[in-house]
């Protein structure tokens, strides 16, 4: 692989590894007021070919946030028991959207990156021609 190609799939795989930890979050959001639902995470990983690291980054499997549900009192609710509380869920939206930024932030980075590299091959392609 060379150097160009290299920076590509480098940059592309950092962008993939961000949309998908996008695509979590937003299910954690849209999912903020579901009774019962936990928080779903993510880490990132090295890709390893022959036991060797390649530069790439991949998104590793998703984990459930093992932290306790938040209790809600409402006696009217469908879920509620005996003494009026139900199990809501553990997502914090301040978090969420921070982590979200945060994410959007390095995909735009890698975007960049991308594009840098873009404008240096097209560069070198036109240097080659003359």
């Amino acid at each position: 692989m060379n150097e160009f190609s290299g920076t590509f799939a480098i940059s592309a795989s950092g962008m993939k590894a961000q949309a998908e930890r996008i695509r979590f979050l937003s299910e954690n959001i849209a999912n903020a007021d579901t009774p019962g639902y936990r928080r779903k995470t993510a880490g990132f990983e090295a890709e390893m070919r022959g036991g060797k690291p390649t530069g790439l980054v991949v998104i590793g499997p998703p984990k459930l946030d093992q932290r306790p549900l938040e209790r809600v009192y409402d006696p009217g609710h469908p879920l509620a028991d005996e003494s009026g509380y139900y199990d809501g869920s553990n997502v914090d939206l301040v978090v969420e959207i921070a982590d979200a930024r945060e994410a959007q932030r390095s995909y735009e980075a890698n975007l960049r990156m991308f594009d840098q590299a873009r404008q240096m091959s097209q560069s070198l392609l036109q240097l080659l021609r003359r």
